[in-house]
Parts: C-alpha cells; sequence; structure tokens
C-alpha cells in the first residue's frame, strides 16, 4: 500500500498509526521500521515499481469506443454503456 501510492511522510504517518491501532495490526515498533526503511529507500522503490509496470517506451496506437447494448434477454441491461479500449505499445524506433 506504501509502495503503491508512493506516500510522502505525512501519509505514511498517518498510514502506519492506523496499522498500530487495528486489531493484529502492527507494534509501533514494526512501524518505526517501515517508517525508516521508507525514508531511505522511497525513491529506489518507486523507480523499480515503475520499471516493472511500463511495457514499453511508446504508445503507438490508440482506439477507442463506447457500445451500448440495444437488445437484451433482461430488460434492465438496455443501454448499459461498454468502454473498449485498444492501444498498440512498442520502442522507439521500432
Amino acid at each position: 500500500s506504501i509502495a503503491s501510492a508512493d506516500m510522502d511522510l505525512n501519509q505514511l504517518e498517518a498510514f502506519l498509526t492506523a496499522q498500530t491501532k487495528k486489531q493484529g495490526g502492527i507494534t509501533s515498533d514494526q512501524a518505526a521500521v517501515i517508517a525508516k526503511f521508507w525514508k531511505n529507500h522511497r525513491t529506489n522503490i518507486h523507480e523499480s515499481l515503475i520499471s516493472q509496470s511500463r511495457w514499453d517506451n511508446v504508445l503507438k496506437n490508440m482506439n477507442w469506443r463506447v457500445d451500448l447494448k440495444a437488445q437484451l434477454r433482461h430488460i434492465d441491461q438496455i443501454n448499459t454503456p461498454v468502454a473498449i479500449v485498444e492501444m498498440e505499445l512498442g520502442k522507439n524506433g521500432q
């Protein structure tokens, strides 16, 4: 949760305080260790998550549309919008 939200120090403190108050949560000592680790390694963790979640460097093409269902067996499903997104990714120069 801390890494995916890229929490700043205020958010981190609030999050860890909530975790210590939660039944079955963490202890104050564990919260202090986590806070110290996050303060020292936040940049490296954030960059690692970004590099792992990025497919390639360039969005080559994107198509999208919104469809409405006009005829179904159940009346409550009619006019339900559905978004369809297609993305083509690639590397620079390829």
